[in-house]
């Protein structure tokens, strides 16, 4: 993996970091995210995943998807707000 930027993307982000965020998070386990896809799943191919990543992030265009909502108790008492 190259960290050399190259190209005329509105954000500079160095291929390296993607590449060592993945490294962060495999370490800690790799929990399924909101796609369910696991980490095995997403090394299957880890060069286009981590590309596909970095390309949206550096274009601008990378959204990551909605958690699944979970609400929160509210208290039985108003807030006056």
């Amino acid at each position: 993996m190259t960290s050399t930027d190259t190209t005329n993307k509105p954000f500079k982000i160095d291929k390296r970091r993607v590449y060592e965020a993945y490294k962060a998070v495999k370490s800690n386990g790799g929990a399924a995210g909101v796609d369910r896809q696991t980490i095995e799943q997403f090394e299957a191919d880890l060069g286009g995943n981590l590309y596909k990543i970095w390309n949206r992030m550096s274009s601008g265009t990378y959204f990551p998807r909605r958690c699944s909502p979970s609400p929160f108790p509210k208290r039985a008492e108003a807030s006056g707000f």
